[in-house]
């Protein structure tokens, strides 16, 4: 087989795929209107917004405690009002009576994942509903699309993602090539998402779930909820994949939508289906209309991630417990282990290489080895539940790879119930 041409990841997409977990925050002007819906024709206006006791701290430091280790905030969402007081708009905090027109919520943020060592993300998107040369003049948009980047690129330091929403855009044209030359110009090691020219992209769905396989080698990307249709990219590129979901049924804060709650169990599913199968989690909370996290889903972000802790924390073997025996990597034990979890990651470092791979046990008393999983798709991370089985061995191999599998990481879990 010719792996001429093995597509591999770049340094930063290596580091945003170990990051894994992370806090998605919507939060603006409508968080003060409820009920108010993506491209809702009620008007509103500045004067609503006034989180009087604002925290971005609260939030970054309970993502930190719950083990995220990246966030994103809305930092122009598709009504256009922009979370920091841009020259080129009206419709910001600046016309608001919060801080009397001199906040920055960007900045408040920003600051709070720099003190926690979270890595900040801004959303912007490209559709504004507030600006009426939207659908008239598109250079005159790309220009005003120009300047709130480099507001957004230059004020606040280093910003690790660049988060674009395609809703809205569809079937506009913007002039990406301007666009990307000034963001890479601006910050060189920024991550884009989706959108111009993305380093990583979503997964297709608002669910939290990631296909199987998941590969992160693709020609297309699906870059909008509101419709089916895909981007091609003119080339197959590296772009893993991230999973956005909503820790309740709406996106910003709401009063009425507590019921909708989503509970540890849940959650745990949701990571299995997004970490679990290589791709990144983006778990959304919108902050409440004083500013802060709501008390409930602090709570339950607390306990899922203990939850996360509990089943990843402690590993009755790990790699360097096992022997390399060609394509296998083998655990033996005189003492019986009970395993209901195994958790692989491959080094991607010289591309995306396992194509298929085998998990087998050796049974306690009989100890022969019995087949018990096979999969296609390692990457990133690959968690794998079985029902509850004591064995004296654990044989992972890799059964079918374009060039020499390596793993970084093998790991044997017995996680049980949840207490």
């Amino acid at each position: 087989m010719d792996f001429i041409g093995k597509l591999t990841p770049t340094t930063r997409q290596l580091a945003f795929q170990s990051w894994e977990f992370g806090l998605f925050l919507h939060f603006g002007l409508r968080t003060f209107y409820e009920g108010y819906v993506d491209f809702d024709e009620r008007r509103m206006h500045p004067d609503a917004f006034n989180p009087e006791l604002l925290e971005c701290e609260q939030w970054i430091r309970t993502a930190k405690e719950a083990g995220m280790n990246y966030a994103v905030l809305t930092a122009k969402h598709h009504d256009g009002f922009s979370n920091w007081p841009s020259r080129y708009s009206q419709f910001s905090v600046a016309a608001s009576p919060w801080k009397e027109g001199k906040g920055d919520v960007i900045r408040e943020f920003v600051d709070a994942c720099h003190k926690y060592d979270v890595k900040p993300g801004l959303y912007y998107s490209p559709y504004d509903g507030s600006a009426d040369f939207y659908t008239q003049d598109a250079k005159a948009y790309d220009d005003y699309f120009v300047n709130q980047i480099t507001e957004l690129l230059t004020q606040y330091g280093e910003i690790d993602i660049l988060w674009f929403d395609g809703c809205g855009s569809e079937g506009h044209s913007y002039d990406w090539n301007r666009i990307i030359g000034e963001i890479r110009r601006m910050q060189p090691h920024i991550l884009i998402f989706n959108m111009g020219d993305p380093d990583f992209r979503w997964v297709g769905n608002e669910d939290g779930i990631a296909p199987v396989p998941c590969w992160n080698v693709v020609d297309s990307t699906e870059f909008s909820i509101l419709t089916e249709k895909k981007e091609q990219l003119g080339d197959r590129l590296w772009l893993p994949a991230e999973c956005d979901v909503q820790m309740r049924g709406n996106w910003f804060y709401s009063d009425s939508d507590e019921h909708t709650l989503k509970s540890v169990e849940e959650l745990m599913g949701i990571y299995d289906h997004s970490v679990g199968r290589g791709a990144n989690l983006l778990l959304n909370i919108g902050p409440d209309r004083n500013g802060l996290l709501p008390e409930l889903d602090v709570e339950r972000l607390q306990e899922f991630g203990s939850e996360i802790r509990r089943h990843l924390g402690s590993p009755f073997a790990t790699l360097a417990q096992c022997e390399r025996r060609g394509n296998s990597w083998v655990y033996e034990t005189e003492v019986p282990q009970l395993l209901d979890q195994i958790v692989i990651q491959e080094d991607l470092t010289a591309g995306e290489n396992v194509r298929s791979f085998k998990i087998s046990i050796v049974t306690q008393k009989t100890r022969r080895p019995v087949a018990i999983h096979q999969g296609q798709h390692i990457g990133h991370k690959a968690i794998i539940r079985v029902p509850a089985i004591r064995v004296r061995g654990i044989i992972v191999e890799i059964t079918e790879s374009d060039q020499e599998a390596v793993l970084q990481g093998l790991s044997f879990h017995h996680v049980g119930y949840r207490s």
